[in-house]
C-alpha cells in the first residue's frame, strides 16, 4: 500500500477513536486488500499514537488460542505494538470511560534478552533470547465490535486492539510453561482459566511467530522488548468497577483494578 494512502487511513482511524465511533470494517476506498496492507496502516497508526503514548517497547500477539480464534472467527495469530505509556505495573487502575469498550485478556508475557535474528522462527531458536517470563493482563479496546462478522484486516490496522498491558514481576527462571494453569478471578470469583499450552502449544511458539512476522517486514524482536503471547481464555469485558486477578502457579500473580 502506498504510504500516503496508509497515512490517510491511519488518520481516519485515529479520528474514529477520538470521536467514539464503533469499530467497523475499513472503507474499501483505502484499498485494504491483504494483510500486508493492514500492517502498513498499523505502522502509520502507531506513528500517530506515539505522540501521546511514547515509543514502542514491545508487541502483542493475539488469537493464539483456539478459544480466542473461535470467539473472533479468525484462525491465525495477529500482531500489534505496545507503547511505553501504556505499560502498567500489577495493581494499576484503568478507567472504563477511557475506552470505546474495555476488554481484559489473561496472558503470559516474555522479555527479550538479546536481538533475535530473522532466522529464529521456532521455539527452540527463540528460547535463548528470552530472559524473563511473567503473568500479564492485556488491556484491549474493541470499540464494541460485532464478533459475528469481524474483518481481520481492519482489526490488525487498528493495532490489533492493543490499548495497554499490565505486568507482574518477570522471573529469570520459570517452570514448564506448557503444563502451567492460569486462573482468573473477578472480585475473588472465578471467571476463567487456561494452560500455557493453549498459546499455540507453547508461549514461545507465539514469540517465534511474531519474530517471523516482523522479519517478513524487515524487522525483528530486539533486546529489552516485551511480548504478550496471547490470552489463554476468552476476553472479559468489565461492565462495572471490579478487581481482577490472574495467577499462574509457579509464575506469579498480576492484578488490575477497573474503575
Amino acid at each position: 500500500m502506498e504510504e500516503a494512502t496508509a497515512r490517510r487511513a491511519a488518520e481516519a482511524l485515529l479520528g474514529e477513536h477520538k470521536t467514539g465511533v464503533k469499530f467497523k470494517t475499513f472503507d474499501a476506498a483505502y484499498g485494504l486488500a491483504a494483510m500486508p496492507d493492514a500492517y502498513d496502516i498499523q505502522d502509520q497508526y502507531v506513528a500517530l499514537l506515539r505522540r501521546e503514548n511514547g515509543d514502542p517497547v514491545g508487541y502483542k500477539v493475539g488469537l493464539t488460542s483456539k478459544t480466542m480464534q473461535t470467539f473472533c472467527g479468525i484462525d491465525h495469530p495477529i500482531g500489534g505494538v505496545v507503547l511505553a505509556k501504556r505499560v502498567y505495573r500489577s495493581g494499576a487502575t484503568v478507567q472504563r470511560g477511557d475506552y470505546g469498550r474495555l476488554g481484559l485478556e489473561f496472558e503470559i508475557a516474555v522479555r527479550i534478552k538479546s536481538d533475535i535474528p530473522a532466522s529464529a522462527q521456532t521455539p527452540a531458536a527463540v528460547a535463548p533470547h528470552i530472559d524473563g517470563v511473567c503473568a500479564a493482563i492485556e488491556v484491549v479496546d474493541d470499540r464494541a465490535a460485532d464478533y459475528s462478522n469481524l474483518d481481520v484486516r481492519s482489526l490488525v490496522a487498528d493495532n490489533s486492539w492493543n490499548a495497554g498491558i499490565v505486568l507482574s514481576n518477570f522471573l529469570a527462571q520459570w517452570p514448564d510453561l506448557e503444563s502451567m494453569l492460569g486462573k482468573a478471578t473477578q472480585n475473588g470469583a472465578p471467571i476463567g482459566e487456561g494452560f500455557g499450552r493453549d498459546i499455540l502449544g507453547h508461549p514461545f511458539n507465539s514469540v517465534a511467530w511474531l519474530n517471523a512476522q516482523l522479519a517478513s517486514r524487515g524487522g525483528g524482536l530486539r533486546k529489552g522488548q516485551v511480548v504478550m503471547t496471547g490470552s489463554v481464555m476468552k476476553t472479559v469485558f468489565p461492565t462495572e468497577p471490579a478487581d481482577f486477578r490472574f495467577e499462574f502457579a509457579g509464575l506469579g500473580v498480576v492484578e488490575v483494578k477497573v474503575a
